[in-house]
Order: C-alpha cells, then sequence, then structure tokens
C-alpha cells in the first residue's frame, strides 16, 4: 500500500469513508460493494458468532446478510474521524431495528486502510455483547472445551 499520502489524498480517504457511512445508512449493498478494493479484507474483532477475518467473497455475501437482518437500514453517525497516510480512523455509532424486532445500538471504531481511492482493509471493534445479544441471539461460539 502507498503510504505517502498528501493532504488531498487524506480529504480524499475521508469522503470515501462518509460514502461508506451513507451507503451503509442508505442499505445500498451496491454503493458498499463498489467501495471496496477487490481484494478487500474486513475483519469483525471479538469472539462472536460473526467475529473473523473475511476476504473478497465472503464479504460480498457478508454485506449482503448484514444489511438484510436490519431491512430498515442500519443508521451509521461518525462522531470523529482521524487520517494519515493510507488509513482512517472512526469513532461511530451504529443504530436500528433487527428483523427480529430488537433495536440495536452499537459503537464502534473502525480502522480503514485505503489504496487507489477503495478500501482494501477494514478492522471493526465493537462491543462484542451487543453483538451476541440483538444479532447473534443469543448465541456464542462452541468453545473447544
Amino acid at each position: 500500500m502507498n503510504t505517502t499520502k498528501t493532504p488531498s489524498s487524506i480529504a480524499a480517504n475521508k469522503k470515501l469513508v462518509n460514502a461508506w457511512a451513507a451507503a451503509l445508512s442508505a442499505n445500498d449493498t451496491g454503493a458498499l460493494l463498489r467501495l471496496y478494493a477487490e481484494d478487500i479484507h474486513i475483519t469483525t474483532m471479538g469472539h462472536t458468532l460473526i467475529s473473523g477475518t473475511y476476504g473478497p467473497e465472503q464479504v460480498k455475501a457478508f454485506v449482503h446478510s448484514v444489511l438484510d437482518v436490519f431491512p430498515k437500514g442500519l443508521n451509521m453517525q461518525i462522531h470523529s474521524m482521524t487520517a494519515e497516510e493510507d488509513r482512517v480512523c472512526v469513532e461511530a455509532t451504529a443504530t436500528g431495528t433487527h428483523v427480529s424486532g430488537v433495536y440495536y445500538e452499537q459503537d464502534y471504531h473502525f480502522v480503514f486502510r485505503i489504496c487507489d481511492g477503495r478500501i482494501r482493509r477494514l478492522t471493526e471493534y465493537l462491543d462484542t455483547e451487543v453483538v451476541t445479544d440483538v444479532i447473534c441471539a443469543g448465541k456464542r461460539p462452541q468453545t473447544g472445551a
């Protein structure tokens, strides 16, 4: 990845991340997928049923499945954004109603890595208990014990 960034490219990276949040809030899977690089990898931290690192094919399926469980959209509100080199870091809150009728409110810290005007890597840090309670309906991964 190119690590030398001019102020204009940093501004472009921030604009890209804002477009990502807008597409997510609009429940627009097509727009989201167009923002991702062909070799996108997304990592969801923690130990939940949805935690892990996902490659390009998995991301395509994952984007559709996540937005399907929030049929009225997932409102992503960015609180702060910091960018340098090829990274954009975001503090945000997402809210929405899950298909089960349960209200979802999640605080996130995202780290985006941008390459050639597209999101190449995305790491999300979040409250795993909220994920387990709402998205995973209380189910947890099986342990090896």
